[in-house]
């Protein structure tokens, strides 16, 4: 498909030559007489606009024949933005995709999710993306195997299953076809440095679209950050996260000169990497497109001048569902120091503890098995509060609750939940779901923007009613408000 849809072909023709950053991974630019496509950024000569083609996904590009360029490396680019294609199902689906749903899902089972059958997204799909959600799904893989062998020294076995290959024949045709040459290949010509798997470090590059407010994402993570489980300094974020065999601790940092963060990781297998990145690009929401955001949100007169003071705001998530539906429980109608305090004493009391490293890092965050049957009220807590935490962790534990699930039918079972308010329903829909639109809209500093400070009558009906022109960026207008307190004084959750 050689369009993008959104954009003409002048607007393309222009953002090729400026190189602007702001339009990474919004479309791919592929040259006829070299058979290479490139990202935006790519600092190859210009070819003459003849030779130009363009095209919305690098998956499209790679079916078109093309393979990707060695000097920009579009597997490292940002994630396809929100806005892409007409087709509301198809922004979705594309989203889903970025998250991982078709690395252990079916096409059948992206499309309920949807809302369509799997032969309508096939349609939509080749109408609006150029090639089959499978495609994507497998351009991804293939770009996540293709840094690793860039990045770093696993052996290229451990690659293809990190990457979600069920053998490596497969992993050397599909690497073959895509890129012109087989992985061995690629890995003798590798120019960057490498780091080792195993226990020792990993080190991967996440990019964004900038621009990219690290000062607010490092303050917001400060404010809230739980002794023991997580630090902020200077030289960036540190936290330990759990996994399904054991543990890890990772560190994120902003990389200097250019628009991306450094994701290190110690003590990870291989086969979690995959799973880790990607929930790092959710907890960092780097696919976001700003401009896309500010567009919509500039418009209303309250939040117009904190949108432009504020450029390149993001979501800052929570590593884990069920860690951030505490967190909410606890931080609700609470200080945000006070809910750090609570949440430190249930880490210390419940939390495995673990061997501390460089960053001073002790302790896991307490699992759902765990606090199922303690004894929370000794901690301080109240009795409402100590049953609905031993309500929501029994429900985890027992699945009744899953929080990997789609974020539907996440929300729909965390609400059943004894003592979880339509407040935390949102909160983790927000910053554990990353999904852009969730509105906490009771939170007391939403209810209190501008004119509401001046009109105290203006209830939390009114707020929602105003806040459908924010729609599909509820959640970033929430971010704003919650800026402006933290600035104002008052501490936002």
């Amino acid at each position: 498909m050689n369009e993008v849809p959104g954009l003409s072909r002048a607007v393309l023709h222009r953002a090729r030559i400026s190189r602007d950053a702001r339009f990474d991974g919004k479309f791919y630019i592929a040259v006829l007489t070299t058979g290479i496509y490139c990202r935006p950024i790519c600092p190859a000569p210009r070819c003459k606009k003849s030779n130009v083609r363009y095209y919305a996904t690098a998956a499209a590009a790679v079916a078109a024949g093309y393979r990707a360029c060695r000097r920009c490396r579009p597997e490292v680019a940002p994630g396809s933005p929100a806005w892409l294609g007409p087709s509301a199902v198809v922004r979705r689906a594309l989203r889903l995709i970025q998250e991982g749903a078709l690395d252990g899902g079916s096409v059948d089972a992206l499309a309920l999710r949807v809302g369509v059958g799997a032969r309508h997204l096939d349609r939509l799909f080749a109408e609006h993306v150029g090639v089959s959600p499978v495609a994507v799904a497998q351009t991804r893989r293939l770009h996540f195997a293709k840094q690793l062998l860039d990045e770093t020294s696993l052996p290229i076995t451990q690659v293809a299953m990190t990457a979600g290959f069920g053998s490596l024949r497969r992993f050397n045709e599909a690497y073959r076809a895509a890129f012109r040459c087989t992985p061995s290949a690629r890995r003798g010509r590798r120019r960057s440095p490498v780091t080792s798997g195993g226990d020792e470090q990993v080190s991967l590059t996440l990019t964004y679209r900038p621009p990219y407010d690290w000062d607010y994402v490092a303050a917001f993570f400060a404010r809230c950050a739980i002794r023991g489980v997580e630090q902020v300094s200077a030289s960036g974020y540190s936290r330990t996260i759990r996994l399904a065999r054991g543990h890890a601790r990772l560190h994120v940092a902003p990389v200097a000169g250019a628009h991306a963060l450094r994701l290190q990781v110690w003590r990870a297998e291989p086969g979690d990497l995959f799973e880790i990145a990607t929930t790092a690009r959710r907890v960092f929401d780097l696919t976001a497109d700003p401009a896309a955001i500010a567009d919509v949100l500039s418009a209303d007169p309250v939040l117009r001048p904190l949108v432009f003071q504020g450029l390149g705001l993001r979501i800052p998530g929570v590593w884990d569902g069920f860690e951030c539906a505490v967190r909410g429980i606890l931080g609700q109608r609470m200080s945000v120091g006070s809910a750090r305090r609570m949440t430190e004493r249930l880490v210390q009391r419940f939390g495995d503890r673990i061997a501390a490293g460089a960053d001073g890092l002790t302790h896991l965050f307490p699992s759902p098995a765990r606090l199922a049957e303690a004894d929370l009220t000794n901690i301080g807590l109240t009795s409402v509060r100590s049953a609905a935490l031993r309500a929501l962790a029994r429900a985890v534990r027992d699945r009744r609750l899953n929080l990997s699930a789609p974020a539907e039918e996440v929300v729909r079972a965390l609400g059943t939940v004894p003592g979880v308010s339509p407040w935390v329903v949102q909160y983790v829909a927000l910053r554990a779901l990353g999904e852009p639109d969730a509105f906490p809209g009771s939170d007391l500093q939403v209810l209190r923007p501008g004119a509401a400070r001046r009109s105290p009558a203006r209830t939390a009906a009114a707020i929602e009613k105003r806040a459908r022109a924010w729609r599909p960026w509820r959640g970033y207008a929430t971010l704003y408000l919650w800026k402006r307190a933290a600035d104002g004084g008052a501490a936002p959750h």
